[in-house]
């Protein structure tokens, strides 16, 4: 529990009965959620999976891969989102889906190589110690698995496109979502990944025109970027 901070676990949870509302600061993802569930599917083809979704919030991407006949797991430490995840899918009938309170950390101490796909959406620049994430992802990975994330990196772009526009201008998140110092570079990542003995199988960046409020996946990744690893069988 020591790779937490209360104050981003209260922020989201102020908010937790707007997850699902597709018009609200969660708009941005609800609309990159389809991108986002395509690629993971694409590469790892969901279908029959067990797969752990860390830090899944309310459960938007939880919930979607479950709806690709996937068994899904979904943890938070934020207790409202994840009332908010469990209702939902409840009132939405979705099966093979279930959500756990827990850290990431222990849950790959009481369940190692348990999953094939883990996937960790928009989480590590929200924890004091990132790499801790990523070493617990590739512990809970079975050989063979793939683990993705995705997160912002960190360089005068991103400042200006993620914090700056996308809070302050056009006001798509709330302000104060993000801290620009802790913003990680692909490079970072990529490192993190190889030490915790991922190999590293390719990245996206995301893009988004705000004349046309529309997202797509490119080879840019100088701001919002996803990667995929796979653990060696």
């Amino acid at each position: 529990m020591s790779n937490v901070d209360a104050q981003e676990l209260a922020k989201f949870s102020e908010l937790a009965h707007r997850w699902w509302d597709p018009e609200s600061e969660f708009r941005p993802l609800h609309q990159i959620n389809p991108l986002r569930l395509e690629w993971i599917d694409e590469l790892a083809t969901l279908r029959g999976k067990q797969v752990l979704d860390v830090g899944c919030g309310g459960g938007i991407l939880a919930e979607a891969m479950s709806r690709r006949a996937a068994h899904v797991t979904g943890i938070d430490l934020a207790a409202r989102p994840l009332g908010v995840a469990r209702l939902h899918a409840l009132e939405a009938g979705v099966e093979n889906l279930e959500y756990r309170e827990i850290a990431t950390e222990a849950l790959a101490a009481e369940q190692p190589a348990s999953f094939d796909v883990v996937t960790c959406m928009e989480m590590l620049e929200h924890v004091p110690d990132p790499s801790a994430v990523v070493r617990a992802c590739a512990t809970l990975v079975r050989p063979g698995g793939w683990v993705f994330f995705s997160t912002l990196n960190r360089n005068p772009k991103s400042f200006l496109f993620a914090i700056v526009g996308a809070e302050y201008v056009l006001r798509l998140l709330p302000k104060g979502t993000h801290e620009y110092a802790r913003f990680i570079r692909p490079s970072e990542l990529a490192r993190w990944a190889r030490e915790a003995g991922l190999g590293l199988h390719g990245s996206r960046g995301m893009e988004y025109n705000p004349f046309t409020r529309r997202y797509w996946l490119s080879g840019d990744t100088s701001v919002n970027y996803l990667i995929a690893c796979r653990r060696p069988g």
